[in-house]
Parts: C-alpha cells; structure tokens; sequence
C-alpha cells in the first residue's frame, strides 16, 4: 500500500506522522505505547531513521525513513510492508552536538 504526496516540515512532524500510522494500522490507543528511535548512519553520514513503536505484548512495529530518497517504509510485526509513504518535502537530519 502506498501513500504519496506527504509533506513534513520538522522532526516533530515527522514523529507524529510516523507514530499515528502505526497506531492507525494495528488499531492501538495513541499515547499508550512508547516509541523508539535511533539515528542510521551510511558510513559516518546519517542516511535516515529507524522508529520503533513497542506495542502490547512487546510486539514491536517499525518504520524506516530513508533521507536520500524521501521515503518512509512501514513494517508490521512480522516484518511486513504495509505502506510506503514518499515524502514531497521532509525536514534535514541534523545531529545534536553532544
């Protein structure tokens, strides 16, 4: 399934964006289940994201956002793709200095 045309101006939004589809797909109550993230890295460069939603049962569902090609793939349990999302406009990932 794909959902195209999606514009995400800032981080925050695309945690929203990336939290409400997950929830939406397995019917879970927002603000129920925590969710993870962690920064990708292709060499020393970061090259997207990898979320984590820890649902009930520690069932764990995923999304991966790719920076290159403006896409976010979803994954259900099972590690299946139920939806890919092209992003029209997405935010820069920039690291926190520490």
């Amino acid at each position: 399934m794909a959902l195209g045309d999606c514009q995400l101006n800032n981080l925050d939004d695309l945690r929203e964006f990336v939290y409400t589809t997950l929830c939406n797909f397995e019917s879970l109550e927002r603000g129920a289940f925590h969710m993870s993230e962690q920064v990708l890295f292709r060499g020393s460069q970061p090259c997207g994201m990898h979320f984590g939603l820890h649902g009930p049962r520690a069932v764990l569902f995923t999304a991966i956002w790719e920076t290159e090609r403006h896409t976010i793939l979803f994954y259900d349990s099972t590690g299946r793709r139920f939806q890919k999302t092209q992003l029209v406009a997405a935010p820069q990932l920039e690291l926190q200095a520490a």
